[in-house]
């Protein structure tokens, strides 16, 4: 585990030498502080027109208004276009860069390589998640709010996350060019992302097969304050999966040159 806490140093600190981990969290922040300022300000306009009755409970729920939306419509599609910008650079430079092959001539395994630039990247995407939550924290403090949802939506994001950044790892793995790299898991992500929209297209058991594997769908459920097992298993092994993608990968460059 030292071997992997030195990568995993050394890439975390790569990240705040460049630019990149300044650029993704202050778009980050900058954007879903955007969306959550609307949500809120939406929600509180709401609140003053709503005359008194039964329903205003189910009416101003700030669970249903504010964090829903906000983790499933706004936060996700951010997390899609800006991880694989976050991971495009772990294995893509340092191919062109050159020090790949040093890199891989220390007494490494590929998996320890692979795991402490993979949790680098994770430990970037904690601390934005950090931001977000301190956002809804503060509207918890403001207003009565359920904390049940907060942890299922924060726990799907995390999930969903890691999911993409897997993606993105085998990407850069595959190429020295970081655009090729950004595009590429881009693309990949995408198609996880709208192929559910096709789901109807196929007969049955088909069509539940491919609606399986929408992450769009998979995260429903944690934004709407439920945890499900089939949705857990799904960004776990699609992780693993494409981590095993990247380790093959990089097995077979080490075994080439």
């Amino acid at each position: 585990m030292r071997r992997v806490f030195a990568i995993f140093k050394r890439e975390l600190k790569a990240y705040f030498v460049l630019p990149i981990a300044y650029v993704i969290l202050g778009l980050f922040v900058g954007l879903t502080g955007y969306y959550y300022f609307t949500l809120v300000s939406n929600f509180f306009l709401l609140s003053v027109r709503t005359p008194p009755g039964p329903d205003v409970g189910q009416i101003l729920n700030v669970s249903e208004r504010v964090l829903r939306p906000l983790f499933g419509s706004y936060v996700s599609p951010i997390l899609l276009l800006l991880l694989p910008v976050l991971t495009m650079r772990l294995f893509a430079e340092e191919k062109k860069s050159g020090t790949a092959e040093l890199l891989f001539t220390y007494p490494l395994r590929d998996g320890e390589v692979l795991l402490g630039k993979f949790l680098a990247a994770v430990a970037i995407f904690i601390l934005m998640l950090g931001f977000l939550l301190l956002g809804v924290f503060y509207l918890a403090y403001l207003t009565s709010m359920e904390k049940g949802p907060i942890f299922t939506g924060f726990l799907g994001l995390f999930l969903q996350g890691i999911a993409f950044l897997a993606v993105g790892t085998l990407a850069s793995s595959l190429t020295e060019n970081q655009i090729v790299a950004a595009v590429t898991a881009l693309g990949v992500l995408l198609l996880f992302w709208i192929i559910g929209w096709t789901a109807y297209l196929f007969a049955p058991p088909f069509d539940r097969i491919i609606q399986h594997l929408s992450v769009i769908e998979q995260f429903t459920p944690f934004a709407g304050g439920i945890i499900e097992s089939k949705a857990v298993i799904f960004y776990l092994n699609l992780t693993f999966f494409f981590l095993f993608l990247t380790l093959q990968s990089l097995s077979s460059k080490r075994w080439r040159g």
